[in-house]
């Protein structure tokens, strides 16, 4: 097995910043970079990109199909270990679990975020498909809204993210931006990299968790962390934007649950997700 899996000729910042190094059996070296930022940590898709990279690298099955993923301590910029176990491997799936470690000042290891994921082959299923799921209705991307299309939204903290990706709201689902949001949890967008990388099942996992939260159409602003966050992987993208639908039917108790999907560039419904997240508290 190799020392690294960072590929030296990428020229995508996702890979880069994704990268991860082997320091000894199923445990890898990484660095959270501060271009992940929202608000006040690290973005969590990004995070789990990061540990579905070592989960490839460590599992026998390269593509993940299933990441379930427990955020226990708010992720910082700067150096990081992710220890790997195999739990079971069959023929067709492989299972396995990771965790992400950064250091407290004293020098101990505080554990950020523990993930237990299922991987296989998505080369290697079957074509047929019945659904009764469609493609989100939403404006064509000529005519939805980027960062740089409006005022900048008064909320507090980094918003670094924002300049990897390529997102383009739909017009529905920007009221927040200029204090008028819809009372709506929806969230509407066109996906990609800033930097032009191809959509893949990796990329996949950070695509869930990238847009704005749906918290801000319901007229809270603020800091929205991820308690808990499942991902399914359903077929490896085709090139081309992503369509990516986000929608809340129930905030109490302080907690809300955001189901997204994510379509490609031919109609395919390719990645699922459900997070339950802690509603901001301004």
């Amino acid at each position: 097995m190799s020392t690294s899996i960072e590929t030296t000729l990428a020229t995508s910042e996702f890979d880069r910043d994704t990268a991860v190094i082997l320091r000894e059996p199923g445990v890898y070296d990484a660095d959270l970079s501060a271009g992940w930022t929202i608000i006040q940590a690290v973005n969590g898709g990004y995070l789990l990109a990061l540990l579905g990279r070592a989960l490839g690298d460590h599992l026998p099955h390269p593509d993940p199909f299933t990441i379930s993923a427990h955020y226990l301590t708010p992720s910082v910029p700067g150096p990081a270990v992710i220890r790997t176990e195999t739990v079971r491997t069959g023929r067709t799936l492989s299972t396995g679990q990771a965790s992400l470690f950064q250091y407290a000042e004293d020098g101990t290891e505080v554990e950020r975020i523990r993930v237990l994921a299922s991987y296989g082959s998505l080369d290697a299923l079957p074509d047929d498909v019945r659904t009764t799921a469609t493609p989100p209705a939403m404006a064509a991307i000529e005519n939805c809204f980027s960062a740089s299309d409006g005022p900048t939204p008064q909320i507090p903290g980094s918003s670094a993210i924002a300049d990897r990706l390529d997102l383009r709201l739909d017009p529905a689902c920007v009221g927040w931006a200029i204090g008028a949001p819809s009372g709506k949890g929806e969230m509407r967008a066109w996906f990609g990299l800033a930097d032009g990388r191809e959509p893949d099942a990796l990329s996949l996992l950070l695509t869930v968790d990238a847009l704005p939260p749906t918290s801000f159409e319901l007229g809270l602003k603020g800091w929205t962390p991820t308690v808990e966050l499942t991902t399914h992987i359903r077929c490896r993208p085709a090139p081309g934007p992503l369509r990516v639908s986000i929608t809340t039917r129930n905030l109490a108790g302080g907690f809300l649950e955001e189901d997204a999907e994510v379509w490609d560039s031919a109609d395919r419904l390719v990645a699922q997700s459900r997070q339950l997240a802690r509603a901001p508290r301004g």
